[in-house]
Protein backbone atom coordinates (compact mmCIF):
# COMPACT_ATOMS: atom_id res chain seq x y z
CA UNK A 1 0.00 0.00 0.00
CA UNK A 2 0.96 3.31 -1.24
CA UNK A 3 1.35 5.39 2.05
CA UNK A 4 3.23 8.73 0.13
CA UNK A 5 -0.04 9.43 -1.20
CA UNK A 6 -2.94 10.27 1.57
CA UNK A 7 -5.60 12.11 2.22
CA UNK A 8 -6.07 15.61 4.06
CA UNK A 9 -8.72 17.08 5.77
CA UNK A 10 -9.18 20.01 7.03
CA UNK A 11 -9.72 21.39 10.17
CA UNK A 12 -10.93 24.51 12.04
CA UNK A 13 -9.46 23.89 15.58
CA UNK A 14 -11.23 20.57 16.06
CA UNK A 15 -8.58 17.77 14.58
CA UNK A 16 -7.49 16.51 17.52
CA UNK A 17 -11.00 15.40 18.73
CA UNK A 18 -11.53 14.39 15.19
CA UNK A 19 -8.36 12.24 14.98
CA UNK A 20 -9.55 10.94 18.65
CA UNK A 21 -12.97 10.29 17.14
CA UNK A 22 -11.83 8.18 14.20
CA UNK A 23 -9.23 5.95 16.31
CA UNK A 24 -12.19 4.95 18.43
CA UNK A 25 -14.45 4.64 15.24
CA UNK A 26 -11.95 2.05 13.26
CA UNK A 27 -9.26 1.02 16.14
CA UNK A 28 -6.71 3.14 14.33
CA UNK A 29 -3.44 5.09 16.15
CA UNK A 30 -2.31 8.55 16.28
CA UNK A 31 1.09 8.65 14.42
CA UNK A 32 1.89 12.41 14.92
CA UNK A 33 0.48 14.78 16.77
CA UNK A 34 1.14 19.13 16.51
CA UNK A 35 -0.86 21.56 16.95
CA UNK A 36 -1.32 22.30 13.28
CA UNK A 37 -0.92 18.38 12.19
CA UNK A 38 -2.11 15.34 12.89
CA UNK A 39 -1.58 12.19 11.10
CA UNK A 40 -3.67 8.91 12.34
CA UNK A 41 -3.07 5.46 10.78
CA UNK A 42 -6.53 3.63 10.14
CA UNK A 43 -6.24 0.03 8.72
CA UNK A 44 -2.78 0.57 7.45
CA UNK A 45 -3.84 3.58 5.76
CA UNK A 46 -2.49 7.46 6.47
CA UNK A 47 -4.91 10.61 6.86
CA UNK A 48 -3.48 13.70 7.85
CA UNK A 49 -5.78 16.51 9.37
CA UNK A 50 -4.74 19.81 9.58
CA UNK A 51 -5.96 22.82 11.59
CA UNK A 52 -5.90 25.10 9.22
CA UNK A 53 -8.65 27.80 10.47
CA UNK A 54 -12.32 28.70 9.01
CA UNK A 55 -11.72 28.96 5.67
CA UNK A 56 -13.02 25.41 4.21
CA UNK A 57 -15.72 23.33 4.54
CA UNK A 58 -15.32 19.71 4.07
CA UNK A 59 -18.45 18.48 2.00
CA UNK A 60 -19.89 15.06 0.46
CA UNK A 61 -17.53 15.90 -3.44
CA UNK A 62 -14.69 14.00 -1.62
CA UNK A 63 -16.14 11.04 0.27
CA UNK A 64 -14.12 7.62 2.18
CA UNK A 65 -15.89 4.59 1.16
CA UNK A 66 -15.23 1.85 3.64
CA UNK A 67 -15.66 -1.65 2.32
CA UNK A 68 -17.03 -4.18 5.24
CA UNK A 69 -16.44 -7.66 5.46
CA UNK A 70 -20.60 -8.24 7.43
CA UNK A 71 -23.43 -6.39 8.20
CA UNK A 72 -22.53 -6.20 11.62
CA UNK A 73 -19.57 -4.29 10.57
CA UNK A 74 -21.60 -2.01 8.60
CA UNK A 75 -23.64 -1.55 11.57
CA UNK A 76 -20.87 -1.28 14.12
CA UNK A 77 -19.16 1.93 11.94
CA UNK A 78 -22.71 3.62 11.01
CA UNK A 79 -23.88 3.76 14.46
CA UNK A 80 -20.78 5.33 16.09
CA UNK A 81 -20.55 7.83 12.90
CA UNK A 82 -24.36 8.76 13.52
CA UNK A 83 -23.37 9.83 16.86
CA UNK A 84 -23.75 13.78 15.95
CA UNK A 85 -24.06 13.00 12.07
CA UNK A 86 -26.57 12.67 9.99
CA UNK A 87 -27.76 9.98 6.95
CA UNK A 88 -27.23 11.21 3.56
CA UNK A 89 -28.58 7.91 2.08
CA UNK A 90 -30.13 5.60 4.30
CA UNK A 91 -28.70 2.16 5.73
CA UNK A 92 -30.57 -0.35 3.61
CA UNK A 93 -30.37 -2.70 0.90
CA UNK A 94 -29.19 -1.34 -2.10
CA UNK A 95 -28.65 -3.07 -5.83
CA UNK A 96 -24.98 -2.70 -5.40
CA UNK A 97 -24.87 -3.94 -2.03
CA UNK A 98 -26.54 -5.98 0.05
CA UNK A 99 -26.59 -3.16 3.22
CA UNK A 100 -24.94 0.09 2.35
CA UNK A 101 -25.31 3.94 4.14
CA UNK A 102 -23.99 7.09 3.48
CA UNK A 103 -23.46 8.96 6.65
CA UNK A 104 -21.85 12.16 7.58
CA UNK A 105 -20.22 12.85 10.47
CA UNK A 106 -19.91 15.38 13.33
CA UNK A 107 -17.21 16.45 11.72
CA UNK A 108 -18.28 17.36 8.17
CA UNK A 109 -16.39 13.83 6.66
CA UNK A 110 -18.45 11.84 4.61
CA UNK A 111 -18.40 7.91 4.60
CA UNK A 112 -19.66 5.53 2.07
CA UNK A 113 -20.59 2.45 4.22
CA UNK A 114 -20.29 -0.37 1.92
CA UNK A 115 -20.75 -4.68 2.23
CA UNK A 116 -18.84 -6.28 -0.52
CA UNK A 117 -15.57 -6.95 -1.78
CA UNK A 118 -12.61 -5.02 -1.40
CA UNK A 119 -11.11 -3.76 -5.16
CA UNK A 120 -7.64 -3.27 -3.78
CA UNK A 121 -5.77 -3.78 -0.23
CA UNK A 122 -7.32 -0.63 1.17
CA UNK A 123 -10.14 -0.72 3.46
CA UNK A 124 -11.22 2.90 2.85
CA UNK A 125 -11.02 4.26 -0.70
CA UNK A 126 -11.64 7.93 -0.70
CA UNK A 127 -14.33 8.77 -3.54
CA UNK A 128 -14.50 12.01 -6.36
CA UNK A 129 -17.75 13.11 -7.13
CA UNK A 130 -17.79 14.65 -10.49
CA UNK A 131 -20.75 17.34 -10.15
CA UNK A 132 -21.80 20.86 -12.23
CA UNK A 133 -19.64 21.92 -14.50
CA UNK A 134 -17.68 18.90 -13.94
CA UNK A 135 -20.52 16.33 -14.45
CA UNK A 136 -19.67 13.55 -17.26
CA UNK A 137 -15.86 13.89 -16.68
CA UNK A 138 -15.28 11.38 -14.55
CA UNK A 139 -13.44 9.08 -17.29
CA UNK A 140 -11.64 11.92 -18.81
CA UNK A 141 -9.86 12.56 -14.99
CA UNK A 142 -9.21 9.45 -14.54
CA UNK A 143 -7.36 9.09 -17.99
CA UNK A 144 -5.53 12.41 -17.14
CA UNK A 145 -4.65 11.09 -13.58
CA UNK A 146 -3.82 7.67 -14.92
CA UNK A 147 -1.44 9.31 -17.44
CA UNK A 148 -0.02 12.06 -14.98
CA UNK A 149 1.15 9.45 -12.39
CA UNK A 150 3.18 6.22 -12.70
CA UNK A 151 2.09 2.74 -11.71
CA UNK A 152 -1.27 4.09 -12.28
CA UNK A 153 -4.51 1.85 -14.20
CA UNK A 154 -8.49 2.24 -14.58
CA UNK A 155 -10.39 -0.77 -12.90
CA UNK A 156 -13.90 -1.57 -13.49
CA UNK A 157 -16.39 1.55 -14.53
CA UNK A 158 -20.23 1.29 -14.31
CA UNK A 159 -21.87 3.70 -16.30
CA UNK A 160 -26.06 4.67 -15.34
CA UNK A 161 -27.00 2.79 -18.32
CA UNK A 162 -26.36 -0.24 -16.69
CA UNK A 163 -28.11 0.78 -13.66
CA UNK A 164 -30.85 2.82 -15.42
CA UNK A 165 -31.10 5.91 -12.81
CA UNK A 166 -33.82 8.16 -13.20
CA UNK A 167 -32.16 11.45 -14.80
CA UNK A 168 -28.62 10.26 -15.36
CA UNK A 169 -27.35 10.89 -18.25
CA UNK A 170 -26.61 6.64 -19.23
CA UNK A 171 -22.76 7.05 -20.77
CA UNK A 172 -22.02 8.72 -17.19
CA UNK A 173 -20.02 6.83 -14.71
CA UNK A 174 -21.73 5.78 -11.74
CA UNK A 175 -19.16 4.02 -9.88
CA UNK A 176 -15.27 3.63 -10.66
CA UNK A 177 -12.08 2.45 -9.51
CA UNK A 178 -8.60 4.15 -10.51
CA UNK A 179 -5.19 3.56 -8.92
CA UNK A 180 -2.34 6.00 -8.95
CA UNK A 181 1.44 5.25 -8.53
CA UNK A 182 -0.19 2.34 -6.26
CA UNK A 183 -3.19 4.11 -4.33
CA UNK A 184 -6.87 3.52 -4.76
CA UNK A 185 -10.08 5.72 -5.76
CA UNK A 186 -13.08 5.65 -6.78
CA UNK A 187 -15.27 8.05 -8.87
CA UNK A 188 -18.35 8.96 -10.20
CA UNK A 189 -20.56 11.44 -12.24
CA UNK A 190 -23.48 12.98 -10.49
CA UNK A 191 -26.07 15.01 -12.35
CA UNK A 192 -27.60 16.56 -9.08
CA UNK A 193 -27.62 20.16 -8.47
CA UNK A 194 -25.82 20.11 -5.03
CA UNK A 195 -24.92 22.96 -3.21
CA UNK A 196 -21.18 22.13 -2.90
CA UNK A 197 -17.98 20.83 -5.05
CA UNK A 198 -14.33 20.00 -4.66
CA UNK A 199 -12.08 22.77 -2.56
CA UNK A 200 -9.48 22.71 -0.44
CA UNK A 201 -11.61 21.13 2.67
CA UNK A 202 -10.09 17.67 1.39
CA UNK A 203 -7.25 16.97 -0.60
CA UNK A 204 -4.88 14.65 -1.92
CA UNK A 205 -1.26 14.61 -0.77
CA UNK A 206 2.05 13.79 -2.35
CA UNK A 207 5.03 13.29 -1.02
CA UNK A 208 8.20 13.45 -3.54
CA UNK A 209 11.41 11.98 -3.47
CA UNK A 210 13.09 14.92 -5.56
CA UNK A 211 12.83 18.30 -7.00
CA UNK A 212 12.29 16.12 -10.36
CA UNK A 213 9.45 14.44 -9.46
CA UNK A 214 7.94 17.66 -7.87
CA UNK A 215 8.47 19.93 -10.54
CA UNK A 216 6.84 16.77 -12.75
CA UNK A 217 3.61 16.56 -10.99
CA UNK A 218 3.63 20.04 -10.11
CA UNK A 219 3.88 21.23 -13.60
CA UNK A 220 1.51 18.22 -15.36
CA UNK A 221 -0.90 19.13 -13.29
CA UNK A 222 -0.52 23.11 -13.73
CA UNK A 223 -0.19 23.01 -17.40
CA UNK A 224 -3.19 21.20 -17.78
CA UNK A 225 -5.73 23.90 -16.60
CA UNK A 226 -5.00 23.56 -13.05
CA UNK A 227 -3.66 26.96 -10.90
CA UNK A 228 -1.41 27.29 -8.12
CA UNK A 229 -1.45 27.96 -4.88
CA UNK A 230 0.95 28.57 -1.30
CA UNK A 231 2.80 26.03 0.38
CA UNK A 232 3.08 23.15 -2.54
CA UNK A 233 -1.00 23.26 -2.69
CA UNK A 234 -2.52 23.31 -6.11
CA UNK A 235 -5.20 22.78 -7.78
CA UNK A 236 -6.32 20.88 -11.01
CA UNK A 237 -8.32 21.98 -14.05
CA UNK A 238 -11.19 20.02 -12.09
CA UNK A 239 -10.88 22.06 -9.12
CA UNK A 240 -9.84 19.20 -7.21
CA UNK A 241 -6.87 20.36 -4.51
CA UNK A 242 -3.35 19.02 -4.20
CA UNK A 243 -0.06 19.16 -1.77
CA UNK A 244 2.82 18.20 -3.81
CA UNK A 245 5.29 18.08 -0.59
CA UNK A 246 8.98 17.10 -0.92
CA UNK A 247 10.44 14.28 1.66
CA UNK A 248 13.06 16.30 2.49
CA UNK A 249 10.78 19.35 3.56
CA UNK A 250 9.21 17.02 6.58
CA UNK A 251 12.84 15.91 7.31
CA UNK A 252 13.88 19.65 8.06
CA UNK A 253 11.04 21.15 9.70
CA UNK A 254 10.87 17.79 11.70
CA UNK A 255 14.41 18.95 13.01
CA UNK A 256 15.04 18.79 16.50
CA UNK A 257 16.50 22.23 16.13
CA UNK A 258 13.80 24.62 16.57
CA UNK A 259 15.48 27.28 15.09
CA UNK A 260 16.63 25.72 12.11
CA UNK A 261 12.99 23.96 11.62
CA UNK A 262 11.59 27.09 11.69
CA UNK A 263 13.67 29.20 9.10
CA UNK A 264 12.76 26.29 7.24
CA UNK A 265 9.06 26.45 7.59
CA UNK A 266 9.22 30.22 7.38
CA UNK A 267 10.80 29.82 3.83
CA UNK A 268 8.58 26.92 2.73
CA UNK A 269 5.52 29.40 3.45
CA UNK A 270 6.46 32.31 0.86
CA UNK A 271 6.99 29.07 -1.95
CA UNK A 272 4.26 27.83 -4.19
CA UNK A 273 6.05 25.23 -5.24
CA UNK A 274 8.19 23.85 -2.75
CA UNK A 275 11.85 23.87 -3.88
CA UNK A 276 14.11 21.71 -2.06
CA UNK A 277 17.87 23.89 -2.94
CA UNK A 278 15.86 27.04 -1.10
CA UNK A 279 14.46 24.88 1.67
CA UNK A 280 18.29 23.74 2.04
CA UNK A 281 19.68 27.31 1.84
CA UNK A 282 17.46 28.36 5.29
CA UNK A 283 18.24 25.55 6.58
CA UNK A 284 22.17 26.28 6.48
CA UNK A 285 21.59 30.02 7.00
Amino acid sequence: MNNDIFPCLWYDGDAKQSADFYCKVFNGKITADTPVVLNIDLFGQKLMLLNGGPHFQKNASVSFMVICETEDGVQNYWDQLMEGGMALMPLDSYPWSKKYGWVRDQFGVTWQLFLGEKASDQKIVPTLMFIHQNNGKAMEAMEFYTQTFPNSSIGNVLRYKDGGEPGEVPENVQHAHFIIDGYSLFCMDNSYDHQFDFNEGISMVIMTDDQEQTDYLWNTLISNGGRESMCGWLKDKYGFSWQIVPKRLIQLMSDPDQEKAQKVVQAMMKMQKIMIKDLEEAYHS
